[in-house]
């Protein structure tokens, strides 16, 4: 559940000043914060937080709204960046396209996004996610073709949302 509805564009241009992807206390209330000093801090989701009125919120949504006036359900950040908060680097998006501009997976072992090893048929293999399904895109005795079909796939299917590494 998000708190956005809960803070409108106007307080928070009273709240903060914006410079290059981070809000600037102007006034802070609490004793321990003082004008002008970067507001947020980094929490386990990767994500800056801001406390306000006894609420938590990103801080790269409240950058949105105050240039937008309004925030989209799902928030992009176009470079990957969980911290980079640019509003340049911020765009409306759907869980698909959230979800096209991720990084590879941690355990992913071929070091390329989307190419994995089948052991079975030893190949490399081109799986990608569209629309909540995984879509096969066949199987390869080089890596390297392997990695040329994953990325004009990515491309293909997400356009602009395409992340490569």
């Amino acid at each position: 559940m998000s708190n956005d509805n809960l803070i409108s564009q106007e307080l928070l241009h009273e709240i903060f000043e914006y410079r290059d992807g981070h809000l600037y206390w102007k006034n802070p209330k609490a004793k321990n914060v003082k004008s002008d000093s970067k507001a947020g801090s980094v929490k386990d989701t990767g994500y800056l937080r801001v406390g306000l009125f006894g609420k938590h919120f990103r801080v790269h949504r409240l950058i949105y709204l105050m240039f937008h006036g309004y925030v989209p359900k799902i928030l992009d950040h176009i470079n990957g960046n969980k911290l980079d908060n640019r509003i340049e680097n911020l765009r409306p998006a759907t869980s698909s396209q959230n979800n096209s501009n991720s990084v590879k997976q941690k355990r992913n072992t071929s070091g390329i996004k989307n190419v994995y090893w089948n052991k079975n048929i030893k190949k490399w293999t081109v799986i990608i996610g569209v629309d909540k399904k995984l879509k096969y895109f066949g199987s390869y005795n080089s890596i390297e073709e392997a990695a040329e079909v994953a990325k004009q796939k990515r491309n293909e299917l997400h356009k602009e949302f395409a992340r490569h590494e």
